[in-house]
């Protein structure tokens, strides 16, 4: 089971989540808490694989919570569920090594896929994030006066089309319905993709779409 524990200040929030987040296969509830202090008071019983996490909490911020479990707890995954999406949130919440980010009005099937991506070690951003990532790296090469030269491409083109739907937002589930492949073809593909460019990480997957040409921007 896939054990996950929810920080948000407002009841209403953590009883949704949970109604949203209950019978769904391998995920299991194992505590909620409405601060940091609460957080960190349980925390070490609950043992919780992966935490969603509001990013305004009355005691501390979400980055905070987020530096400090990335360094005493690096094996529990942060996922941001917040209703803060500007530039400066999320590079920070990445920053501080948030392995996930989604804006609160996302979906029920979104969140459960950025668990289960989360709980695959890899990384996860809805399309809002997805173009905030986008926008925050043209400013800053615009910044430098030039973007970063082109380089040959090592991929297919099934394979440049599910990286272009990938940074663009789309989920796994989106994309296989587009090209009519499973899931696990996707995940396949998303692993090859990686591992041809040599990238870790979402950011630097936006980084090589941008400096190829990939995507509109």
């Amino acid at each position: 089971m896939i054990r996950v524990f929810l920080v948000d200040d407002h009841e209403l929030v953590r009883d949704g989540l949970k109604a949203l987040l209950t019978g769904i296969p391998d995920i299991q509830i194992t505590g909620e808490a409405s601060s940091g202090q609460e957080l960190f008071s349980k925390i070490i019983t609950e043992q919780p694989d992966i935490l969603v996490l509001d990013i305004s909490l009355p005691d501390m911020s979400g980055i905070e919570i987020t530096r400090r479990i990335t360094k005493e707890y690096p094996v529990i995954k942060v996922l941001i569920l917040s209703m803060y999406t500007h530039e400066d949130f999320v590079l920070n919440a990445i920053k501080a090594g948030a392995k996930g980010y989604l804006p609160k009005n996302t979906s029920r099937n979104e969140l459960v896929e950025a668990i289960y991506t989360l709980d695959r070690n890899e990384e996860f951003f809805g399309q809002t994030i997805s173009r905030v990532l986008v926008k925050s790296y043209v400013r800053q090469t615009k910044d430098k006066q030039s973007l970063p030269e082109k380089t040959a491409l090592q991929l297919s083109d099934r394979e440049t089309g599910i990286l272009r739907m990938s940074v663009e937002g789309y989920s796994n589930k989106e994309i296989c319905n587009k090209l009519n492949i499973s899931i696990r073809t996707v995940e396949t593909h998303k692993n090859h993709i990686m591992k041809k460019l040599g990238l870790k990480s979402t950011v630097e997957l936006v980084r090589f779409a941008i400096k190829n040409g990939m995507i509109e921007i």
